[in-house]
């Protein structure tokens, strides 16, 4: 792990991965900004790290670049297969709930929200 000048690491391993100390950042949420090519100045700021910590994720980074890559892609994999998951969940239970008829009484308020749908051109 990277040390600060106070030997405190920067980089922890905790239930959620590789995280920086005294964050719930992990590094794999900076690692989607660094291969979008974001500099990590930007980074820093987006996350509201010090300069310290920053400059200590980006050393660890180098150092492990092998293990870090790897345990980012497999976090990016499940990240997919959980919204791949979720979409097909939704889609089935948007299919049920647009498949059910309306209630009595609810005609002028689906009138109403037709005419909206195609004005805005939803439709």
């Amino acid at each position: 792990m990277t040390e600060t000048m106070t030997s405190q690491p920067t980089v922890i391993k905790t239930s959620r991965g590789l995280t920086i100390a005294g964050t719930r950042t992990t590094l794999y949420s900076l690692m989607d900004y660094l291969h979008a090519g974001w500099p990590p100045h930007l980074i820093r700021d987006e996350f509201g790290l010090s300069e310290q910590q920053m400059t200590g994720v980006m050393a660890y980074i180098e150092a492990h670049r092998a293990e870090v890559e790897t345990e980012y892609q497999e976090v990016v994999q499940q990240a997919e297969e959980n919204r791949r998951y979720w979409e097909e969940r939704n889609r089935e239970r948007l299919a049920k709930i647009a498949d059910t008829p309306p209630k009595p009484g609810q005609e002028q308020i689906r009138a109403k929200l037709q005419a909206a749908k195609v004005r805005l051109g939803i439709v």
